[in-house]
C-alpha cells in the first residue's frame, strides 16, 4: 500500500522560494510583567482550548526541501485540510490533502494522472495526521514534520531551561512578544516527571511524542510568539535531523545525519467554523484496491 500511495505522487525534494514567514518588528519593546517561563507556560495552557485553527507552513524540512502550506483542522473530530506546495516543481509541485474518517485524500498537479483512471483525487486508508511520532500515517505524502498537531507543537518549549524574552514583534498586524529557547528530549523527560499536576505531565507525554516525530538529533532551538491575550501566534522550530535507513538483512535499523529543519507555523484563525469533508466518490480512485487488483493480475 506505502508503495502504491507513494508511486501516485511526483513530489520530492528540492528548493522553492517561500511566501508569507514572520512579519517583524520591534517598534514596541515594554518591560514584561511575568517571567518568559511563566509566560510560556500560560500560552501553552490556553491551546489545549483550541478547537479549531487555521495556520499558515513556511520553511525547510528533511528531504522534500522547502515548502509553503495553508491549512485547516479541526480538533474533534481530528479532521485536516491543507493545501501544499514543495520543491521547485512550478505547476507540478502542488498538493491538496485531507483527512477525514481516517481516510487520506490526495489531489493536485502532483499526482500521476495515469494512476487515477481519470480521476481527480486518490484515497488511502487507514490513515492518522494529528497524532505523535508512532500514530500518524500520511503514506509519505505529507513530511513527518508536519503530520502533528500544530497547537500540541506549539507547548514544546515549556520544557526548555532557558527560554529567554526577546522583545516584541507584529506578526500579521498582532503585537506579540518573542521568546526563544532550546529543549532536548531528555528536557521534556525531565519535564514530564517533575510536573505539577497531571494535566501538565500528560502536557509534557504529548510533548515528547511530537518532539519524536520531528526527529531532531539532538537540540531543537524554538522561538514561541504570544500575543497580548496570552495565545500563541507563530512558532518556530529549527534543528539537526536524523534519517532511519533500512538496515540490511539481520542488522538493526540504522540512523543516519538527515537534513536540517527550520519550520515556521503562523496560527491564522483559532475557534472558527471549519469544515472539511471528502472528495465526492466518483472522482476519488481508492489506490488499494487498485492495488490488490494488480497483485491479484
Amino acid at each position: 500500500m506505502t508503495s502504491a500511495v507513494s508511486a501516485a505522487v511526483l513530489l520530492t525534494g528540492g528548493t522553492v522560494a517561500c511566501g508569507g514567514g514572520i512579519a517583524s518588528g520591534s517598534a514596541h519593546d515594554d518591560p514584561p510583567k511575568v517571567t518568559p517561563a511563566a509566560a510560556v507556560a500560560e500560552a501553552a495552557t490556553n491551546s489545549e482550548d483550541i478547537t479549531s485553527l487555521h495556520y499558515r507552513v513556511t520553511g525547510t524540512v528533511p528531504e522534500k526541501g522547502r515548502l509553503e502550506a495553508e491549512a485547516s483542522m479541526n480538533a474533534e473530530p481530528l479532521t485536516m485540510s491543507m493545501k501544499m506546495t514543495a520543491a521547485d516543481q512550478g505547476e507540478d509541485g502542488r498538493l491538496e490533502i485531507r483527512f477525514v474518517d481516517e481516510v487520506m485524500y490526495v489531489g493536485g498537479s502532483a499526482i500521476h494522472s495515469e494512476e487515477l483512471d481519470g480521476k481527480s483525487w486518490f484515497s488511502a486508508d487507514p490513515a492518522v495526521w494529528g497524532h505523535g511520532a508512532v500514530d500518524n500515517r500520511s503514506y509519505g505524502i505529507l513530511p513527518r514534520q508536519i503530520e502533528g498537531n500544530p497547537a500540541v507543537q506549539s507547548t514544546i518549549l515549556t520544557a526548555s531551561k532557558d527560554v529567554r524574552r526577546i522583545g516584541t514583534e507584529t506578526i500579521d498586524d498582532t503585537r506579540t512578544t518573542h521568546y526563544r529557547g532550546t529543549v532536548t528530549g531528555n528536557g521534556i523527560s525531565a519535564a514530564r516527571n517533575a510536573a505539577a499536576n497531571r494535566a501538565a505531565r500528560e502536557r509534557q507525554i504529548d510533548n515528547l511524542d511530537q518532539f519524536m516525530a520531528l526527529r531532531i538529533d539532538g537540540t531543537l532551538t524554538m522561538d514561541l510568539w504570544i500575543g497580548d491575550d496570552n495565545h500563541t501566534k507563530q512558532f518556530r522550530m529549527r534543528g539537526d535531523t536524523f534519517a532511519a535507513q533500512d538496515g540490511t538483512e539481520g542488522k538493526p535499523l540504522e540512523l543516519t545525519d538527515g537534513d536540517p529543519l527550520d519550520l515556521t507555523i503562523t496560527f491564522l484563525d483559532v475557534n472558527q467554523p471549519v469544515t472539511v469533508e471528502a472528495p465526492p466518490s466518483e472522482d476519488t480512485a481508492d489506490l488499494a484496491a487498485q492495488t490488490d487488483e494488480a497483485q491479484a493480475d
